[in-house]
């Protein structure tokens, strides 16, 4: 499916090209051409004016009004063959009788005034000649060796006539350079189109490769969608028959109710996860297509950041690990009352922001083993690190607020770290969900939870890092504007 994309949109780049690359060399093909034939006629407009002025017009009779052109004294008695780039001239009676020529085949063709230039084509029959004119043909064939580009100029005086003079000049040096010109634009625009193939067929294959990934991300995204979907209805679908048929058989009564109770919780128990997971994702898609329309207002950090600490304390407490919450004081020189009370304030959404922060204390408490400690710390900072890839740069931008949850857990593998916020993504893939009523026994879920806290972390226009060392420890660091820009 892909290379046929691409090998539509490299013929699509290669065929508009090819179109635009035609049309050009059309367009520069007929602008020298007429450029040439322009500077071919004026070049033997040009000559006809020096002969017209050097015309010896004498009267016909001593004291009589009508004159005639000496033609021994106009012209030099040169007749004789000449070179292809020769102009040749004619000489006519007004009657149209041919009587000087430097042609040494005259051509018996019909005179009549044109100044602004004609084609003529001479086919040869025979010992005749057949003459063909044309406006601007340049074609040459087997029967018409001689083509020419004439001119011819009316002499007269007054209202009398005096004779014609015709001026002609081979056409060949419009149809050389025209072949020329047509082989060299054809061999420039072929060239040319095949480098466009090329380039298309490189640039088509780049800009597939967004969409070939996305596509792959899609497919994935479906198969752990469904694979996560898959279990809990299966597990549901499979207690409720027992229960029906159990209820079938007659013996729900007295020591089957206890049994239909536990499966009726567990029903409940994967109904609420299944619930959760469709929220997940859910609440993804929304973030995706960017029809979430949340408002935002003034949060306290703090205040959020107790609640969580709070709701999260009875985990810890089975577990047997310290949950503490540290908050940086302001430095001492700030002295605006108004200030220090809003010193953790920040403008965003509560319901989203204790979400985040849920999952990743939640983490945190999971990882960890009994008798270990997660650490919550919040702080503001006018200067924050930016990472981009590899490279690490101080950037001084607005106020910041920072928090950390450092847990002292079985830490991730370094080679974990790149797909950590990847959706349905677990370090243990090989984990199952367990289903089982204490708190302590629900370690694993869908492989959501990095994946919206990422989402809402970057709908807060924030910024979320994480390091970790396996045995040691692990630290996410949540950086969040305190006004957003947009």
């Amino acid at each position: 499916m892909f290379q046929a994309t691409r090998r539509r949109l490299a013929l699509w780049y290669t065929s508009i090209t090819a179109v635009l690359l035609l049309f050009f060399a059309s367009g520069v093909y007929l602008y020298v051409r007429s450029t040439l034939i322009e500077r071919i006629d004026d070049t033997l407009n040009h000559v006809v004016e020096i002969v017209e002025r050097s015309l010896v017009i004498e009267p016909v009779n001593p004291g009589t009004v009508k004159f005639r052109i000496n033609v021994e004294a106009s012209f030099r008695d040169n007749a004789d063959t000449v070179e292809d780039d020769h102009i040749d001239l004619e000489w006519f009676s007004p009657t149209g009788k041919l009587l000087w020529s430097t042609l040494s085949e005259p051509l018996d063709i019909p005179i009549h005034a044109n100044r602004t230039g004609e084609t003529v084509r001479v086919f040869r029959v025979g010992q005749g000649v057949e003459i063909e004119k044309t406006p601007n043909s340049s074609l040459l064939t087997p029967n018409s060796p001689l083509l020419l580009r004439q001119v011819t100029q009316r002499i007269e005086i007054g209202r009398e006539v005096l004779g014609y003079l015709r001026v002609s000049h081979p056409w060949f040096e419009v149809t050389k350079p025209s072949r020329q010109l047509i082989f060299d634009l054809g061999l420039g625009t072929g060239l040319m189109v095949l480098s466009v193939a090329a380039s298309g067929w490189f640039l088509s294959g780049k800009a597939m490769e967004p969409v070939k990934e996305s596509y792959q991300r899609l497919k994935q995204f479906t198969a752990d969608a469904s694979h996560e979907l898959r279990s809990p209805i299966t597990l549901i679908q499979t207690n409720v028959q027992v229960a029906l048929a159990d209820l079938e058989s007659g013996e729900a009564a007295g020591a089957k109710s206890l049994q239909y109770g536990q499966q009726l919780k567990v029903v409940e128990r994967l109904t609420q996860r299944l619930g959760k997971l469709v929220n997940d994702l859910l609440f993804l898609a929304r973030q995706d297509s960017g029809i979430s329309k949340e408002s935002f207002s003034p949060c306290p950090i703090d205040a959020l950041l107790m609640e969580v600490v709070e709701e999260q304390q009875l985990f810890a407490s089975e577990k047997n690990i310290t949950l503490s919450l540290d908050l940086i004081d302001p430095p001492s020189f700030e002295t605006s009352p108004e200030l220090f009370e809003n010193w953790f304030t920040l403008v965003g959404n509560w319901d989203q922001l204790v979400r985040l922060f849920t999952n990743l204390i939640g983490n945190a408490l999971r990882y960890t083993p009994t008798g270990g400690r997660v650490n919550v710390e919040l702080s503001r900072t006018e200067a924050i690190n930016h990472f981009s890839g590899r490279v690490s740069r101080l950037r001084y931008n607005p106020p910041h607020l920072q928090i950390k949850v450092s847990d002292t857990g079985i830490g991730i593998p370094a080679d974990a770290l790149p797909s950590l916020f990847d959706r349905f993504y677990r370090v243990d893939p090989a984990r199952t969900h367990s289903t089982g009523t204490s708190l302590t026994e629900n370690t694993t879920g869908s492989g959501l939870g990095l994946a919206i806290a990422q989402a809402i972390v970057e709908k807060h226009e924030g910024n979320i890092q994480v390091q970790s060392t396996t045995g040691k420890g692990t630290t996410f660091t949540v950086i969040l504007p305190v006004t957003l820009e947009s």
